[in-house]
Protein backbone atom coordinates (compact mmCIF):
# COMPACT_ATOMS: atom_id res chain seq x y z
CA UNK A 1 0.00 0.00 0.00
CA UNK A 2 1.56 3.61 -0.61
CA UNK A 3 0.38 6.63 0.61
CA UNK A 4 1.13 10.04 -0.65
CA UNK A 5 2.49 12.35 2.16
CA UNK A 6 -0.56 15.00 1.69
CA UNK A 7 -2.49 12.26 3.15
CA UNK A 8 -0.11 11.85 5.81
CA UNK A 9 -0.18 15.27 6.42
CA UNK A 10 -3.95 15.67 6.37
CA UNK A 11 -3.91 12.90 9.10
CA UNK A 12 -2.03 14.92 10.99
CA UNK A 13 -3.89 18.06 10.73
CA UNK A 14 -6.63 16.07 12.62
CA UNK A 15 -3.87 14.64 14.87
CA UNK A 16 -5.48 10.80 14.85
CA UNK A 17 -3.74 8.33 16.14
CA UNK A 18 -1.93 6.31 13.64
CA UNK A 19 -3.28 2.82 14.58
CA UNK A 20 -6.47 4.60 13.65
CA UNK A 21 -5.58 6.62 10.59
CA UNK A 22 -5.48 5.60 7.07
CA UNK A 23 -1.77 4.81 6.84
CA UNK A 24 -1.90 1.52 9.09
CA UNK A 25 -5.34 0.47 8.26
CA UNK A 26 -3.74 -1.95 5.79
CA UNK A 27 -1.72 -3.66 8.76
CA UNK A 28 -5.30 -4.61 10.59
CA UNK A 29 -5.59 -3.75 14.27
CA UNK A 30 -4.84 -7.41 15.17
CA UNK A 31 -0.86 -6.79 14.06
CA UNK A 32 -0.55 -4.33 17.26
CA UNK A 33 -2.07 -7.19 19.68
CA UNK A 34 -0.36 -10.85 18.55
CA UNK A 35 1.70 -12.98 20.54
CA UNK A 36 2.50 -11.77 23.92
CA UNK A 37 5.31 -14.52 23.78
CA UNK A 38 8.94 -12.70 24.42
CA UNK A 39 11.09 -12.92 21.55
CA UNK A 40 14.72 -11.33 22.58
CA UNK A 41 16.80 -13.53 21.34
CA UNK A 42 15.29 -13.31 17.45
CA UNK A 43 15.03 -11.46 14.58
CA UNK A 44 11.17 -10.35 14.27
CA UNK A 45 9.37 -9.72 11.07
CA UNK A 46 6.78 -7.09 10.77
CA UNK A 47 5.07 -4.37 9.04
CA UNK A 48 6.38 -0.90 9.04
CA UNK A 49 5.65 2.52 7.12
CA UNK A 50 8.69 2.88 4.85
CA UNK A 51 9.64 6.29 3.00
CA UNK A 52 12.24 5.52 0.51
CA UNK A 53 13.19 9.17 -0.63
CA UNK A 54 12.19 12.65 -0.10
CA UNK A 55 9.03 13.74 -1.21
CA UNK A 56 8.10 9.49 -2.57
CA UNK A 57 5.17 7.79 -1.27
CA UNK A 58 5.27 5.79 2.19
CA UNK A 59 4.86 2.61 1.69
CA UNK A 60 3.98 -0.10 3.83
CA UNK A 61 6.53 -3.01 4.34
CA UNK A 62 7.38 -6.01 5.90
CA UNK A 63 11.16 -4.87 7.90
CA UNK A 64 13.99 -6.82 9.83
CA UNK A 65 13.88 -5.66 13.56
CA UNK A 66 16.67 -7.70 15.14
CA UNK A 67 17.14 -8.00 18.96
CA UNK A 68 17.82 -5.49 21.47
CA UNK A 69 21.77 -5.21 22.12
CA UNK A 70 23.74 -3.78 25.41
CA UNK A 71 21.35 -0.87 26.99
CA UNK A 72 18.51 -1.46 24.29
CA UNK A 73 15.14 -2.48 24.70
CA UNK A 74 12.78 -3.60 21.75
CA UNK A 75 9.17 -2.15 22.18
CA UNK A 76 5.90 -3.36 21.13
CA UNK A 77 4.30 -0.25 19.63
CA UNK A 78 0.46 -0.02 20.15
CA UNK A 79 -0.30 3.59 19.27
CA UNK A 80 1.15 6.25 16.98
CA UNK A 81 0.53 9.28 16.01
CA UNK A 82 1.60 12.30 13.59
CA UNK A 83 3.78 15.21 13.48
CA UNK A 84 4.33 17.83 11.53
CA UNK A 85 8.77 16.74 12.10
CA UNK A 86 7.64 13.84 10.42
CA UNK A 87 5.93 15.62 7.33
CA UNK A 88 9.39 17.20 7.32
CA UNK A 89 11.93 14.48 8.09
CA UNK A 90 9.86 12.85 5.01
CA UNK A 91 11.36 15.58 2.96
CA UNK A 92 14.73 15.27 4.15
CA UNK A 93 14.98 16.86 7.05
CA UNK A 94 17.40 17.76 8.87
CA UNK A 95 19.30 15.27 6.95
CA UNK A 96 17.94 13.24 3.63
CA UNK A 97 18.48 9.77 5.21
CA UNK A 98 16.68 7.30 3.14
CA UNK A 99 15.25 4.58 3.57
CA UNK A 100 13.71 5.47 7.17
CA UNK A 101 10.92 4.07 9.22
CA UNK A 102 9.21 7.56 10.63
CA UNK A 103 7.42 8.22 13.62
CA UNK A 104 8.85 9.78 16.96
CA UNK A 105 5.20 10.07 18.68
CA UNK A 106 3.67 6.72 20.20
CA UNK A 107 3.54 4.54 23.34
CA UNK A 108 4.19 0.91 23.26
CA UNK A 109 5.10 -1.99 25.58
CA UNK A 110 8.57 -3.65 26.73
CA UNK A 111 9.13 -6.81 24.51
CA UNK A 112 12.46 -7.62 25.07
CA UNK A 113 15.15 -5.61 27.03
CA UNK A 114 18.76 -5.91 26.66
CA UNK A 115 22.06 -6.27 29.38
CA UNK A 116 22.80 -3.80 31.64
CA UNK A 117 18.95 -2.23 31.35
CA UNK A 118 17.69 -1.66 34.95
CA UNK A 119 14.89 0.71 35.36
CA UNK A 120 12.76 -1.24 32.80
CA UNK A 121 11.40 -4.54 32.52
CA UNK A 122 9.49 -6.37 29.89
CA UNK A 123 5.64 -5.57 30.23
CA UNK A 124 6.51 -1.53 31.49
CA UNK A 125 4.39 0.79 29.54
CA UNK A 126 6.90 3.22 27.40
CA UNK A 127 6.49 6.68 25.56
CA UNK A 128 9.67 7.12 23.03
CA UNK A 129 11.72 10.12 23.73
CA UNK A 130 14.17 11.95 21.06
CA UNK A 131 16.02 13.26 24.19
CA UNK A 132 17.61 11.81 27.32
CA UNK A 133 17.97 13.32 31.02
CA UNK A 134 20.91 11.86 32.71
CA UNK A 135 20.28 14.22 35.85
CA UNK A 136 23.97 14.63 36.09
CA UNK A 137 25.64 16.68 33.63
CA UNK A 138 26.15 20.50 33.87
CA UNK A 139 23.05 20.65 31.48
CA UNK A 140 20.51 18.26 33.44
CA UNK A 141 21.25 20.32 36.86
CA UNK A 142 21.43 24.18 35.22
CA UNK A 143 17.67 23.99 35.60
CA UNK A 144 17.70 25.85 32.38
CA UNK A 145 17.51 23.66 29.44
CA UNK A 146 15.98 20.63 28.53
CA UNK A 147 18.98 19.65 26.46
CA UNK A 148 21.09 16.44 28.31
CA UNK A 149 24.49 16.56 27.69
CA UNK A 150 24.82 12.78 27.95
CA UNK A 151 21.87 11.24 25.88
CA UNK A 152 21.69 13.82 23.16
CA UNK A 153 19.35 14.67 21.23
CA UNK A 154 20.59 12.44 17.87
CA UNK A 155 20.04 13.50 14.03
CA UNK A 156 22.19 10.57 12.07
CA UNK A 157 19.17 7.77 12.24
CA UNK A 158 21.48 5.20 13.52
CA UNK A 159 21.91 3.66 17.51
CA UNK A 160 24.45 5.19 19.36
CA UNK A 161 26.39 2.33 18.47
CA UNK A 162 26.65 3.75 14.32
CA UNK A 163 24.33 1.21 13.10
CA UNK A 164 20.54 0.19 12.62
CA UNK A 165 18.48 -2.48 14.34
CA UNK A 166 16.25 -2.46 11.31
CA UNK A 167 16.60 -3.19 7.87
CA UNK A 168 14.17 -4.36 4.79
CA UNK A 169 15.42 -7.15 2.20
CA UNK A 170 18.87 -6.61 3.72
CA UNK A 171 19.15 -3.16 3.50
CA UNK A 172 19.88 -0.81 6.40
CA UNK A 173 16.35 1.34 7.59
CA UNK A 174 17.11 4.71 9.12
CA UNK A 175 15.44 5.31 12.51
CA UNK A 176 14.04 8.87 13.24
CA UNK A 177 16.01 10.54 15.77
CA UNK A 178 16.09 7.58 19.18
CA UNK A 179 13.29 5.90 17.50
CA UNK A 180 10.60 5.15 14.98
CA UNK A 181 7.35 4.40 15.72
CA UNK A 182 5.41 3.70 12.60
CA UNK A 183 6.67 0.15 13.02
CA UNK A 184 4.66 -2.70 14.88
CA UNK A 185 8.03 -3.12 16.97
CA UNK A 186 11.39 -0.92 17.63
CA UNK A 187 14.43 -0.87 19.34
CA UNK A 188 15.23 1.78 21.29
CA UNK A 189 18.07 2.81 23.81
CA UNK A 190 17.02 3.01 26.87
CA UNK A 191 18.09 5.97 27.99
CA UNK A 192 15.54 7.33 25.48
CA UNK A 193 12.22 6.13 27.09
CA UNK A 194 9.66 6.98 30.00
CA UNK A 195 8.24 4.16 32.00
CA UNK A 196 4.26 5.42 32.27
CA UNK A 197 1.15 5.05 34.57
CA UNK A 198 -0.53 2.05 32.64
CA UNK A 199 -3.97 3.50 33.84
CA UNK A 200 -3.48 6.45 31.26
CA UNK A 201 -5.71 6.43 27.78
CA UNK A 202 -3.30 4.61 25.20
CA UNK A 203 -4.23 7.61 22.65
CA UNK A 204 -3.29 9.87 25.16
CA UNK A 205 -0.11 9.25 26.16
CA UNK A 206 0.92 9.14 22.74
CA UNK A 207 0.60 12.71 21.79
CA UNK A 208 2.35 13.49 25.59
CA UNK A 209 5.90 11.65 23.62
CA UNK A 210 5.70 15.20 21.39
CA UNK A 211 2.98 17.14 20.11
CA UNK A 212 1.06 18.19 22.96
CA UNK A 213 4.01 17.81 25.55
CA UNK A 214 5.72 20.10 23.05
CA UNK A 215 3.25 23.20 22.91
CA UNK A 216 2.38 22.82 26.52
CA UNK A 217 5.80 23.01 27.84
CA UNK A 218 6.64 26.04 25.84
CA UNK A 219 4.13 27.90 27.75
CA UNK A 220 5.03 26.39 31.19
CA UNK A 221 8.86 25.57 30.93
CA UNK A 222 10.61 27.52 27.98
CA UNK A 223 8.40 31.08 28.24
CA UNK A 224 7.75 30.57 31.74
CA UNK A 225 4.28 32.53 31.13
CA UNK A 226 3.07 34.50 34.08
CA UNK A 227 -0.37 34.58 35.45
CA UNK A 228 -2.14 37.82 33.83
CA UNK A 229 0.35 37.62 30.60
CA UNK A 230 -1.42 38.49 27.32
CA UNK A 231 -0.26 35.84 24.50
CA UNK A 232 0.08 34.76 20.76
CA UNK A 233 -1.40 30.29 21.11
CA UNK A 234 -1.58 28.38 24.61
CA UNK A 235 -0.91 29.03 28.09
CA UNK A 236 -4.02 28.97 29.88
CA UNK A 237 -3.14 26.93 32.42
CA UNK A 238 0.41 29.15 33.59
CA UNK A 239 -2.52 31.75 34.09
CA UNK A 240 -2.70 33.28 30.98
CA UNK A 241 -5.39 36.23 31.06
CA UNK A 242 -5.64 36.87 27.12
CA UNK A 243 -4.60 33.99 23.99
CA UNK A 244 -4.74 35.10 20.62
CA UNK A 245 -4.79 31.99 18.48
CA UNK A 246 -3.88 32.47 14.68
CA UNK A 247 -4.54 30.41 11.96
CA UNK A 248 -5.73 30.05 7.92
CA UNK A 249 -8.07 26.89 9.07
CA UNK A 250 -11.03 28.21 10.71
CA UNK A 251 -11.17 24.87 11.86
CA UNK A 252 -8.65 25.49 14.39
CA UNK A 253 -10.73 28.59 16.13
CA UNK A 254 -13.42 25.63 18.02
CA UNK A 255 -10.28 23.79 18.45
CA UNK A 256 -8.21 26.69 19.85
CA UNK A 257 -11.02 27.75 22.14
CA UNK A 258 -10.70 23.84 24.09
CA UNK A 259 -7.16 25.22 24.80
CA UNK A 260 -8.37 28.47 26.38
CA UNK A 261 -8.24 30.96 23.26
CA UNK A 262 -9.70 33.86 24.09
CA UNK A 263 -9.30 35.82 20.18
CA UNK A 264 -8.71 34.45 16.93
CA UNK A 265 -7.28 35.77 13.77
CA UNK A 266 -7.58 34.64 10.22
CA UNK A 267 -4.77 36.44 8.33
CA UNK A 268 -6.38 35.62 5.46
CA UNK A 269 -9.47 37.64 5.56
CA UNK A 270 -7.41 40.66 5.64
CA UNK A 271 -4.90 42.41 3.77
CA UNK A 272 -2.68 43.72 6.94
CA UNK A 273 -0.01 41.97 8.41
CA UNK A 274 -0.59 39.64 11.08
CA UNK A 275 1.76 42.04 13.21
CA UNK A 276 -0.54 44.84 12.58
CA UNK A 277 -3.37 42.82 13.06
CA UNK A 278 -2.31 41.75 16.76
CA UNK A 279 -1.63 45.31 17.57
CA UNK A 280 -4.85 46.26 16.91
CA UNK A 281 -6.60 43.34 19.05
CA UNK A 282 -4.16 44.56 22.06
CA UNK A 283 -4.97 48.55 21.48
CA UNK A 284 -1.20 48.87 20.17
CA UNK A 285 0.53 47.19 23.69
CA UNK A 286 1.21 43.98 21.93
CA UNK A 287 1.47 40.66 23.96
CA UNK A 288 4.34 39.05 26.47
CA UNK A 289 4.53 36.47 24.83
CA UNK A 290 4.41 34.94 21.15
CA UNK A 291 4.82 31.09 20.27
CA UNK A 292 5.59 30.02 16.22
CA UNK A 293 4.97 26.65 15.75
CA UNK A 294 4.70 26.31 12.09
CA UNK A 295 8.59 27.10 11.15
CA UNK A 296 8.14 28.67 8.24
CA UNK A 297 10.69 31.78 8.00
CA UNK A 298 8.62 34.59 6.95
CA UNK A 299 6.37 34.39 10.30
CA UNK A 300 9.30 34.75 12.53
CA UNK A 301 9.34 38.58 12.45
CA UNK A 302 5.55 38.50 12.04
CA UNK A 303 5.22 36.67 15.43
CA UNK A 304 8.18 38.52 16.85
CA UNK A 305 6.84 42.27 16.15
CA UNK A 306 4.30 42.26 18.36
CA UNK A 307 5.74 41.39 21.46
CA UNK A 308 6.21 44.06 23.80
CA UNK A 309 8.91 46.70 23.80
CA UNK A 310 11.89 45.82 26.18
CA UNK A 311 10.23 42.96 27.42
CA UNK A 312 8.24 40.61 24.58
CA UNK A 313 9.68 37.25 24.22
CA UNK A 314 9.18 34.76 21.31
CA UNK A 315 9.53 31.23 21.72
CA UNK A 316 10.26 29.20 18.26
CA UNK A 317 8.32 25.85 18.41
CA UNK A 318 8.47 24.62 14.56
CA UNK A 319 10.89 23.11 12.68
CA UNK A 320 11.48 24.25 9.62
CA UNK A 321 13.30 23.50 6.14
CA UNK A 322 15.24 26.41 6.24
CA UNK A 323 18.35 26.68 7.68
CA UNK A 324 18.41 30.33 8.44
CA UNK A 325 16.38 33.49 8.48
CA UNK A 326 16.39 36.92 8.55
CA UNK A 327 15.57 38.88 11.77
CA UNK A 328 14.59 42.76 11.77
CA UNK A 329 17.10 44.24 13.74
CA UNK A 330 15.78 46.92 15.17
CA UNK A 331 12.96 44.55 16.57
CA UNK A 332 15.05 42.76 18.06
CA UNK A 333 17.18 45.69 19.46
CA UNK A 334 14.53 47.37 21.46
CA UNK A 335 14.72 44.67 23.83
CA UNK A 336 12.72 41.87 22.65
CA UNK A 337 13.98 37.95 22.83
CA UNK A 338 13.58 35.26 20.59
CA UNK A 339 14.34 31.89 22.19
CA UNK A 340 14.25 28.48 20.34
CA UNK A 341 13.44 25.01 22.52
CA UNK A 342 13.24 21.36 21.96
CA UNK A 343 10.21 19.56 23.61
CA UNK A 344 9.14 22.80 24.80
CA UNK A 345 11.67 22.58 27.13
CA UNK A 346 10.37 19.25 28.83
CA UNK A 347 12.53 17.26 30.87
CA UNK A 348 11.47 13.80 29.62
CA UNK A 349 12.10 11.54 32.80
CA UNK A 350 11.37 14.75 35.41
CA UNK A 351 8.35 16.17 33.61
CA UNK A 352 6.41 13.42 31.53
CA UNK A 353 5.52 12.08 34.54
CA UNK A 354 3.78 14.77 35.85
CA UNK A 355 1.55 15.29 32.60
CA UNK A 356 0.79 11.43 32.25
CA UNK A 357 -0.58 12.28 36.19
CA UNK A 358 -2.80 15.64 35.03
CA UNK A 359 -4.15 13.24 32.41
CA UNK A 360 -4.94 10.37 34.26
CA UNK A 361 -6.70 13.10 37.12
CA UNK A 362 -8.21 15.09 34.45
CA UNK A 363 -6.43 18.22 34.81
CA UNK A 364 -5.30 17.51 31.35
CA UNK A 365 -8.80 15.68 29.33
CA UNK A 366 -8.26 14.27 25.85
CA UNK A 367 -10.74 15.47 23.12
CA UNK A 368 -9.65 12.85 20.37
CA UNK A 369 -13.06 13.55 18.58
CA UNK A 370 -12.23 17.16 18.56
CA UNK A 371 -8.53 17.16 16.98
CA UNK A 372 -7.51 18.64 20.26
CA UNK A 373 -7.06 18.38 24.11
CA UNK A 374 -8.89 20.56 27.09
CA UNK A 375 -6.83 22.07 29.35
CA UNK A 376 -8.77 22.56 32.66
CA UNK A 377 -7.42 25.45 35.11
CA UNK A 378 -5.95 23.86 38.54
CA UNK A 379 -7.51 24.84 41.27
Amino acid sequence: MKMHIRSILSSYLTRKPISKSPIFRSLGQNHFFTSSTSRSNQVITCKAAVCWGAGEAVKVEEIQVEPPKSSEVRVKMMYASICHTDILCCSGFPLPLFPKVPGHEGVGMMESVGENVIALKEGDLVIPTYLGECGECENCKSGKTNLCLEHPLTLNGLMLDGTSRMSIRGQRLYHLFSCSTWAEYMVVNANYLVKIDSRIALSEASFLSCGFSTGYGAAWKAAKVEKGSSVLEGARNQGAARIIGIDKNERRCEMGKNFGMTDFINPSKSNKPISELVRELTRGEGVDYSFECSGIQSLINEVLQPTKVGKGMLIVIGAGNNASMDINFLTLLLGRTIKGCIFGGIKVQSDIPLLVNKCINKVIEGAQNQGAARIHRQK
